[in-house]
C-alpha cells in the first residue's frame, strides 16, 4: 500500500491502456489540457493487454510519471506467469484470445518494464474532503476479481472493510459506474481508456474527483480517439484481428464475447453510457445526474 496523504484538488483516474497507445496519448492530452500534473494522475492498472504497443505504452505511461496500481497483467507480466491471470474461466473465448495477446506482449516488452510492473502498489490511498479512499485494480481480496454496478451490497462492503476505507475506485471490470452502498460508501469504477465499454461506441471512459460543497464530485467522462489505427495495428500483429477479436470490438463498441458480465450489465450490451456526475456527500445528501 502506498499513501499519497491529503489531496484537495481534483484528481484524474482511468483505467486500462491495453496496449493501445493511441487512447494513451489522447488521455495523456486531456489531462494536459485540463491542469492535472502528474502526482495527480492516477491509473488502475492493465498497462499493457489486448492492442498492439505493449512497449510503446508501457514507456509512455513510465515517462509521464503518474501514479499506476499494479493491475493482474503488471502481476502476471512482471513476474513472468504463464497467463494473463485475467480470471477467465480456462478455455472460454476470452482466456483463448487473452494467450494470444499475453505470448506477443512478453516477447515485446523489456526486461526493465517488467521490473517496473514488480514494484507497482497493489493499493493507492488518499484522504479527500475528510473521506478516506483506495485504488485497487479489481478487488482487494483478488486483483482481478469482478466487481460490477450490480454486485451485491454486502460483497462491496466486505471490500471496503478490508480497505479500510469510505471509498474505492477500481479498474478491470472495463465498465464505467457509481455506485454507493447501503452504509453510503462509494465504489467507483472509472472506465477504462483501452477498450470500449461494451456499450456500441468506441469511446474510452476516464473519471476526475473533486472535493465540493459537502463532499466529492465524481465524474465519468467518454473521450474519442483514433480507434481505427488501433484496430488497424492489431489486425497488422494478427492479434485478434478475425470478427469475433478484439481489434473488432474496437470499431464496433462491443465486446467479442461476454462470457463474465452478470445478466443485468449483459443486457446493456450496445446501449450508449452518458456521461455522470454524483455528489458523494453526507446520507441524504447524494444525487446520480446524467
Amino acid at each position: 500500500m502506498f499513501h499519497l496523504g491529503k489531496i484537495d484538488e481534483p484528481v484524474f483516474i482511468f483505467g486500462g491502456p491495453y496496449s493501445n497507445i493511441q487512447a494513451t496519448e489522447k488521455v495523456l492530452t486531456i489531462a494536459h489540457g485540463q491542469g492535472f500534473s502528474a502526482d495527480r494522475i492516477i491509473c488502475t492498472g492493465d498497462v499493457v493487454a489486448y492492442c498492439a504497443n505493449p512497449a510503446e505504452t508501457t514507456a509512455m505511461i513510465r515517462d509521464w510519471g503518474i501514479h499506476v496500481v499494479m493491475g493482474n497483467c503488471e502481476e502476471s507480466l512482471g513476474f513472468e506467469r504463464e497467463d494473463c491471470g485475467c480470471g477467465f474461466e480456462e478455455d472460454s473465448a476470452c482466456d483463448m484470445l487473452s494467450r494470444q495477446w499475453f505470448d506477443f506482449a512478453t516477447r515485446r516488452i523489456t526486461s526493465d518494464d517488467k521490473a517496473w510492473m514488480q514494484t507497482l502498489p497493489r493499493q493507492l490511498t488518499f484522504e479527500m474532503a475528510g473521506r478516506r479512499l483506495a485504488v485497487i485494480h479489481g478487488s482487494l481480496s483478488d486483483i482481478s476479481g469482478w466487481v460490477f454496478k450490480s454486485t451485491d451490497d454486502q460483497t462491496k462492503i466486505t471490500e471496503l472493510d478490508l480497505a479500510s476505507c469510505d471509498g474505492i475506485i477500481a479498474g478491470h471490470c472495463g465498465l464505467p459506474f457509481i455506485s454507493t452502498t447501503s452504509d453510503q460508501r462509494l465504489w467507483l469504477n472509472a472506465g477504462v481508456i483501452g477498450m470500449p465499454a461494451n456499450d456500441g461506441t468506441s469511446r474510452g471512459w476516464y473519471s476526475i474527483l473533486e472535493p465540493c460543497d459537502g463532499g466529492i464530485r465524481a465524474h465519468i467522462h467518454p473521450f474519442d480517439y483514433d480507434h481505427e489505427s488501433a484496430a488497424s495495428a492489431m489486425r497488422d500483429e494478427r492479434l485478434a484481428s478475425g470478427p469475433g477479436g478484439y481489434a473488432n470490438g474496437l470499431t464496433t463498441g462491443l465486446w467479442p464475447n461476454m462470457d463474465v458480465l452478470p445478466d443485468a450489465e449483459r443486457q446493456l450490451q450496445g446501449r450508449a453510457i452518458e456521461s455522470q456526475s454524483y455528489v458523494w456527500a453526507a446520507p441524504r445528501d447524494q444525487r446520480l445526474t446524467a
